[in-house]
């Protein structure tokens, strides 16, 4: 065996305590690829339990047993397939005697055995059954080891009830027959009946139920210029002028919009405030409740062994989007939008668990956050993974290119907080808060609310030191603490050429040279360059000012 890393432990096979493989792990064994627990799966049909509680060691003495018995089946498997590629197999002469009737009785070893032999003693009873079994599998070479009545349980679990309810009673030839027959109608009734239809076409089909039977209104996605509708090209200021509008469309334009989509990007979004049954007038709360409505009182029938693309929203008046499933508030159409991927994981990234309704969205993430970016901006020497970003960045970071546009006035802004900011002050905008239901923290955007519940509650730490095994929540403070072990001084300072490991330090260090004292004490007024020489001046000659927690 090449050389491999083993664990200290017990072998689960014989228990014997020492340096030992991982049966769940990949090795080589002269070039050869082994995983012993697919090993004993195909080699045994033994399927080993995996838990924190069982040990997943093997040693090398079971493990040299274990690729004999892999060798052994490999072997007895090449010589079954050279028998049967011979055509010419001497016929065995097989007497067959007629009306012979066999009785049999149960037997705790070995199920059922022959009563009609009672030669042997129960010291043989072994010996001529294994006899009796190996002159069965010689006449039929394809025949595996024959189950008992024990082994039966676990093997076929099904075949053994059926045994169970047959016993003591009598099944005529006539029977069976019957059965045989019944059985062969529905076979051929069900291949009748079976329509192979493609994913497009039975997302289609789900979509025009909802689509025909209820009041929804069908959009592509909010955009900044408005709503437009799903089956034309107009654009609409809000969801009450595309509902008017939408009316206006026939069933024929619903069934060629669905037909242009592609299976991998068909999505549709639509609004359902004051859902209803346009069949029934009967009024549902949500989308899920609607389907039902359809299965049950309608018999409509949706194939549900497919994904949902029916992505329901309250569009308001408004900038206040509140998700339909789970209740949270956004501030823009795009960030709940991008929620709902989270409620409809139809296609799940392999490297980070994030969930997307299509396989494209799917595509897109993992060629933007995970693929190396090539795509370098010559300013900052930044580097994105497609044109697109980078242009992105560049308009928005170093040409300040005002893409959002101030709904009450011409003024024009760089991100959509600034255009906001100026709503609440200008404009008199209710400003947005997001206020914590655990410590009554407010925050001013959705994602640094989830940012605080993550790292102050619910204290996710995934990002741990590889030297001294500490935790962080970003990796950003994780590299931050790296600068503890590895030391680097990278961060120099141009006028007295003194170094530091973080840009932060050299930062409030540069305050010196500016003679930048925004420190100030409330006491005295004097003023400090950094905020430690305030505390200390405020312990030193202001101590009754300064409170219990700081002493």
């Amino acid at each position: 065996m090449d050389t491999i890393q083993t664990l200290y432990g017990k072998c689960r096979c014989c228990l014997k305590a020492g340096e030992h493989c991982d049966v769940l792990k990949e090795y080589y064994c002269d070039g050869t690829r082994e995983v012993y627990f697919d090993i004993f799966l195909e080699c045994f049909n033994v399927f080993l339990t995996t838990s924190d509680k069982s040990s997943n060691l093997i040693c090398v003495d079971c493990i040299q047993k274990l690729r004999d018995a892999n060798d052994f089946r490999k072997m007895v498997i090449n010589a079954e397939k050279q028998l049967e590629s011979v055509k010419d197999l001497p016929d065995f002469d097989v007497k067959q005697e007629e009306g012979l009737e066999v009785k049999l009785e149960p037997d705790d070893d070995h199920g059922y055995m022959d009563t009609e032999n009672k030669d042997f003693g129960p010291e043989n009873d072994d010996e001529t059954l294994a006899r009796d079994e190996a002159r069965l599998l010689a006449r039929f070479p394809t025949l595996r080891a024959l189950p008992t009545r024990n082994t039966l349980y676990e093997v076929c679990p099904k075949y053994v009830m059926h045994l169970d309810m047959l016993q003591g009673k009598k099944t005529r030839s006539k029977d069976i027959e019957a059965l045989l027959n019944l059985e062969t109608e529905l076979e051929s009734k069900q291949k009748s009946d079976h329509r192979y239809i493609t994913e497009k076409v039975a997302h289609i089909h789900n979509a025009q139920l909802i689509l025909e039977h209820s009041n929804v209104t069908a959009f592509k996605g909010k955009s900044r210029v408005g709503l437009p509708c799903f089956y034309c090209k107009d654009i609409f200021n809000n969801i009450e002028e595309l509902r008017t509008h939408q009316k206006e469309h026939k069933k024929s334009d619903m069934k060629k919009s669905l037909h242009s989509l592609s299976p991998y990007c068909l999505v549709i979004n639509v609004d359902i405030t004051d859902l209803k049954c346009t069949s029934c007038d009967a009024s549902l709360n949500t989308l899920k409740d609607f389907k039902s409505h359809l299965e049950s009182k309608h018999n409509k029938k949706f194939y549900t062994e497919y994904e949902d693309r029916v992505i329901p929203f309250k569009v308001p008046m408004d900038n206040n989007y509140i998700c339909q499933i789970c209740g949270l508030k956004f501030e823009t159409f795009g960030s709940i939008e991008r929620h709902m991927n989270g409620h409809f994981r139809n296609y799940i990234c392999d490297e980070c668990g994030t969930g997307f309704v299509t396989s494209y969205r799917l595509k897109m993430h993992v060629k933007t956050m995970h693929v190396e970016g090539t795509f370098q901006c010559e300013t900052c020497k930044k580097v994105f993974s497609s044109h697109q970003k980078h242009k992105s960045h560049v308009d928005t970071v170093h040409k300040m290119v005002k893409r959002f546009k101030c709904t009450k006035c011409s003024e024009r802004f760089t991100d959509y907080f600034k255009r906001h900011q100026h709503l609440v002050k200008i404009h008199g905008q209710a400003e947005l808060e997001y206020k914590c239901n655990v410590c009554d923290k407010v925050y001013a955007r959705r994602y640094m609310l989830s940012r605080h519940m993550k790292r102050d509650h619910l204290e996710e730490r995934y990002f741990q030191c590889e030297i001294c095994f500490n935790k962080f929540f970003a990796r950003r403070d994780l590299e931050s603490h790296m600068v503890k072990h590895n030391g680097a001084r990278i961060f120099e300072c141009t006028v007295c050429k003194k170094a530091y490991a973080r840009k932060k330090t050299l930062t409030e260090h540069m305050r010196i040279h500016n003679n930048d004292r925004r420190f100030s004490c409330t006491v005295c007024g004097q003023a400090f360059v950094q905020n430690c020489s305030l505390k200390g001046h405020m312990k030193t000659h202001h101590p009754e000012y300064v409170s219990f927690g700081e002493k």
